[in-house]
């Protein structure tokens, strides 16, 4: 803000103060108090033409942006070195607080004053404490917050600010930008972002989980010194609730299906081991080992970790909530989930063939195959269930999907017919010569092709299936709601487990469902 004012002023007064002010600027002790008092001599009974002031907007779309992260149970936080009431003013503007939110101010110039502030509300918050529910926003000035991370006064500050709905921070410098970040990244299992413009937004950028730099007017620094960088903040909702649960729930099930895929192949040499009496002998021939990862199950997971989405991205966006309900959470529990579900079709996978075989017989001439014949049988079955595992777990299905499934089953025929034909022509591949032959002309092998897929993964349907009827989770329902063409907002309301309760309030109370109930048979017949 500036101030323009004007005075008159004699020839003579201004020479002899011009003179004055030149001996202050010139002087090489007390320079700056004697340029003062000589500006203060001159700047007297003044009169005020008017005061300019530097308007600065905040970007487009910022509230709406802060009000879709706050529906999607996210906390946001302000650090900033505007000054308090500059700050609270940005905070109502941006919609971070709401008219009618409680504010709880922190200016406290000691630390002992700090400290009983702290007290006095710890206590009015009661059994509230420590929940991030409540509806009240706190307001701390850089000297309080300079107390507030002190030894003596961090936890006490940190289970305020958890509690409060969102936080400000004014006239803090870049470097308690930072120490808030690592308070809470220290100290709690969140995951924070953090995100700034400008060069005194670097070290908090650096601090966070994941750091976001907007390129602007104020530079690039903060754009250089960050994990992702935007044009505007309205692009953040694009990054976090799109390409973030996108990406989310791809590397999560890329994952699991990785280490899935594997032991149900390679562990069966273990089961083999123990049927052969522990001679060393392989089932699978070397190459087909080898490109078992490299081409015949390469394809479906690049496609769950490239093409799979849980919505859509419109969809997404126009509902916060959904990226709080991804539909499960990554962790130690879900990967022996997993784990032990490979294990399980690798029993099946190997014994289930060997039961088929038991006989030794497997065409109508009476003919018998050796044990790579019973290999490739399983190679093969472990190849087609291990892509139909994948496609059960895709949400989102393109022509490059189904190119990948089916594309790598086709791409095992293709090799087995190619590479039975190499010897002698090419100096390798003597044992499979033939193998097409002996495959393809044996009923027992399109018998079990169809059924031992279908056995292992049975148990799997079943349960994909009764978890999405019973247990169907918010991002299922509106995905579900997509594929019909309806609105999805009919669902945004149902909680996770609903169908599952109103099955069971119907079973134990339905005198309730018609007597007291006001809607009409149709509706009745909707919600269940």
């Amino acid at each position: 803000t500036l101030c323009f004012a004007t005075v008159d002023l004699s020839e003579r007064t201004y020479s002899e103060w011009k003179e004055m002010y030149q001996k202050a600027c010139t002087s090489m002790q007390n320079r700056e108090t004697k340029i003062e008092d000589a500006a203060n001599l001159i700047e007297k009974d003044l009169v005020l033409l008017g005061a300019t002031a530097v308007e600065d907007k905040l970007q487009e779309q910022v509230p709406e942006t802060i009000a879709a992260l706050i529906k999607a149970d996210i906390n946001v936080w302000v650090l900033t070195g505007d000054k308090q009431e500059t700050a609270i003013n940005i905070g109502y503007s941006s919609r971070l607080i709401s008219h009618g939110t409680p504010l709880l101010i922190l200016n406290e110039p000691s630390l002992d004053g700090l400290r009983e502030l702290l007290h006095r509300h710890t206590a009015e918050l009661g059994e509230a404490l420590g929940k991030s529910n409540n509806n009240v926003c706190l307001v701390v000035d850089g000297q309080s917050l300079k107390f507030a991370l002190s030894h003596e006064l961090r936890r006490e500050f940190l289970q305020l600010c958890i509690s409060c709905k969102s936080v400000i921070c004014c006239r803090v410098s870049p470097m308690q930008k930072a120490e808030v970040v690592d308070l809470v990244t220290s100290n709690t299992k969140s995951v924070t972002l953090a995100i700034g413009d400008g060069a005194n937004d670097v070290a908090m950028i650096q601090k966070a989980h994941v750091g976001v730099g907007i390129s602007g007017v104020e530079g690039l620094q903060a754009a250089c010194a960050s994990d992702y960088s935007i044009a505007q903040f309205r692009f953040l909702l694009k990054l976090l609730f799109v390409h973030g649960s996108w990406n989310y729930s791809r590397l999560c099930e890329l994952i699991l299906y990785s280490f899935y895929k594997n032991i149900c192949l390679y562990v069966m040499e273990l089961w083999f081991a123990i049927y052969s009496g522990w001679s060393g002998q392989i089932l699978f021939e070397r190459w087909t080992i080898g490109l078992y990862n490299v081409l015949f199950t390469a394809a479906p997971p690049l496609a769950m970790g490239i093409l799979d989405q849980i919505c859509s991205a419109n969809t997404m966006l126009h509902y916060p909530r959904l990226y709080s309900h991804k539909g499960f959470q990554f962790d130690v529990k879900l990967f022996w989930v997993w784990i032990i579900n490979a294990l399980f079709h690798s029993v099946l996978l190997f014994w289930l063939p060997m039961y088929a075989v038991k006989n030794d017989i497997i065409w109508s001439s009476g003919k018998e195959g050796g044990y790579l014949v019973l290999g490739n049988m399983v190679y093969t079955y472990v190849v087609v269930t291990v892509c139909m595992k994948a496609g059960l777990h895709m949400n989102y299905w393109t022509w490059l999907t189904h190119l990948a499934i089916w594309g790598s089953i086709i791409a095992w025929f293709l090799l087995i017919v190619l590479y039975s034909r190499f010897w002698p022509t090419l100096p390798f591949g003597q044992v499979m010569a033939g193998m097409d032959k002996m495959l393809f002309t044996s009923p027992v092998f399109w018998f079990g092709i169809v059924l031992i897929p279908l056995a292992v993964l049975v148990t799997d349907i079943c349960i994909i299936a009764f978890k999405s009827t019973v247990f169907k989770t918010l991002s299922e329902s509106v995905r579900e709601s997509e594929i019909r063409k309806t609105d999805p907002h009919s669902v945004m309301d149902e909680t996770k487990n609903s169908c599952f309760w109103r099955y069971i309030l119907l079973l134990r109370k339905p005198s309730y469902w018609c007597s007291q109930s006001t809607w009409n048979v149709d509706e009745r017949q909707r919600s269940y």
